[in-house]
């Protein structure tokens, strides 16, 4: 269980298949890291398999491939990283479980009128925005963000201020560009059970 709440972003030095999953790298200052910890990268929950000096190193198996980026991430890539939730940490963001849903599209960049913060729309997967409220939660690459509008179905908007902007991969958003994103566990919660109903 994850918050959204980045705490580093680190840089993929070495992607490497592996059997039928992928091998990653990845150059990052977290002291007292350990084999067998849960970390987020850009929203996934991936294991620690081996810690190296300066980062550690991770399996991505053929499922969560098949539902992230991971493939297209190159030697070089920032990657937004988040260490597993403690149960005394502070809940900074929202309940993120780490699962990614699905990959979204950015359609869409603006600024507000104080120029404060950067709107960014995001083309999001159907089951993504079935649950996706105005005012909720939703992470994108593992940053948990309040959804600023739904501009139109199947498009959400959210807000980037200075801090996330600059602490974050988000910042460097362009047209085009794909994110991994993951629904509101609440929401998700709230269909399967309305869903289910005799």
């Amino acid at each position: 269980m994850f918050t959204g709440i980045v705490t580093a972003v680190g840089r993929v030095s070495r992607a490497s298949r592996n059997g039928g999953g992928l091998s990653l790298t990845v150059k990052a200052k977290y002291p007292g890291l350990k084999r067998g910890e849960s970390i987020a990268v850009n929203g996934a929950c991936l294991t620690v398999e081996k810690v190296v000096t300066g980062g550690f190193q991770v399996h991505v198996v053929p499922t969560t491939l098949g539902r992230t980026l991971f493939e297209e991430y190159a030697v070089g890539r920032r990657v937004n990283l988040e260490r597993a939730l403690r149960a005394a940490d502070r809940l900074g963001g929202h309940f993120v479980q780490g699962h990614v849903d699905g990959v979204g599209r950015v359609v869409g960049l603006g600024a507000s009128a104080s120029q404060d913060d950067r709107t960014v729309d995001v083309a999001v997967p159907a089951d993504v925005a079935q649950v996706t409220l105005l005012h909720g939660s939703i992470a994108v690459d593992g940053v948990s963000m309040t959804v600023n509008a739904i501009p139109r179905p199947g498009v959400v908007q959210i807000s980037l201020v200075p801090y996330t902007r600059e602490h974050t991969t988000l910042g460097t958003l362009e047209a085009g560009d794909r994110v991994h994103v993951e629904a509101d566990v609440l929401g998700k919660y709230v269909r399967q059970l309305c869903g289910s109903r005799p």
